[in-house]
């Protein structure tokens, strides 16, 4: 058999109309599906409520004395320079400071292992103020991200990146850092 007949024999092979096609389609069918397309696409987005306290970026809830969450690494840094918390983040701020550390940064101080003991007993002094998470699992980056988004009085303290970024898509953060060669601590807006 030669390649022209087989081709020929090919092109005689009677053509069908797909099952989805518009020609096999009632028309009532295709009058509910353009109903359907049009609700979607006037569907309004939720937009989250925005709290009073906002005026456009700026959040006017943040006032003295500042409550400043800690994240784990921040406070190993500080423990790695030296730097005393209460005070230096008083010197960040030029105002009273109110350091707060939730249950799940002290729980991943406490996986961290004897590496991390100092940075666990000055998590532990008692002029810190403690947050019970009550959510599930130690992950203290989703906690400190949703206390964040709930509650916009809080200044966050730390030097991760990836927390950074997740929380600057929150309007109205602040957080601050301990850079990697200085002694002090920066404010970022």
């Amino acid at each position: 058999m030669g390649v022209a007949k087989r081709t020929r024999k090919f092109a005689t092979v009677k053509r069908l109309i797909g099952k989805r096609d518009d020609r096999r389609k009632d028309d009532s069918k295709i009058a509910e599906e353009l109903e359907l397309k049009k609700k979607k696409a006037e569907l309004v987005r939720e937009v989250p409520q925005m709290p009073s306290s906002m005026f456009f970026e700026h959040n006017t809830a943040l006032v003295p004395p500042y409550q400043v969450i800690v994240d784990t690494n921040f406070l190993s840094r500080t423990v790695g320079g030296k730097l005393p918390l209460l005070e230096s983040s008083m010197d960040c701020l030029y105002a009273s400071v109110n350091i707060i550390i939730t249950s799940c940064v002290m729980a991943e101080l406490e996986k961290l292992g004897p590496k991390y003991r100092v940075a666990l007993m000055i998590a532990r002094d008692e002029r810190w103020t403690r947050l019970t998470c009550d959510h599930s699992g130690t992950y203290a980056d989703d906690c400190i991200v949703d206390r964040i988004q709930k509650h916009r009085i809080y200044i966050v303290a730390t030097n991760d990146r990836d927390l950074k970024r997740r929380i600057r898509k929150v309007p109205g953060w602040s957080s601050f850092s301990e850079p990697w060669r200085g002694r002090r601590l920066t404010l970022i807006p």
